[in-house]
């Protein structure tokens, strides 16, 4: 598989939450609107396992749920980026200005999910592309 495109939410949730459980070396993670339990467990779960894999999360403004700004304090409690360490693993920062069109997607060493606008009408995202890293290969430089 180098590109499957996901249309319809639970294949979505299940294709992001799987990219986060295969993760072993960097998880990258983008948005503020995260609220999916099973996906924010699973970013948590992975941080929680793998003391080496470095997480990066880019936020476009502050937090827009609960759910997801409780999300952000528990993985700083297990992740202190100001604590003293061999080296950093969790790295988090915001894109301004707010204005800033927002992106998604969650991607690891081996794969990314990209959710885009649904199929199923005009308003959420529950659809995605699911791209393999021979997919990252293959559109490489000539």
């Amino acid at each position: 598989m180098v590109v499957k495109v996901l249309t319809h939410w639970t294949d979505l949730v299940e294709a992001m939450v799987d990219v986060v459980a295969e993760a072993r070396e960097q998880l990258v993670v983008t948005g503020s609107r995260s609220r999916e339990k099973a996906y924010l467990a699973a970013i948590e779960t992975a941080v929680a396992q793998l003391p080496d894999l470095v997480h990066y999360r880019v936020l476009y403004g502050p937090p827009r749920h609960r759910a997801f700004a409780d999300h952000l304090v528990r993985s700083l409690e297990m992740r202190d980026p100001a604590a003293p360490q061999r080296r950093q693993t969790l790295h988090m920062g915001m894109v301004e200005p707010a204005e800033a069109l927002e992106r998604f997607f969650v991607a690891s060493e081996t794969a990314a999910v990209v959710p885009v606008p649904a199929f199923h009408g005009a308003e959420g995202f529950d659809c995605g592309v699911l791209l393999s890293r021979e997919a990252a290969v293959e559109s490489g430089p000539p």
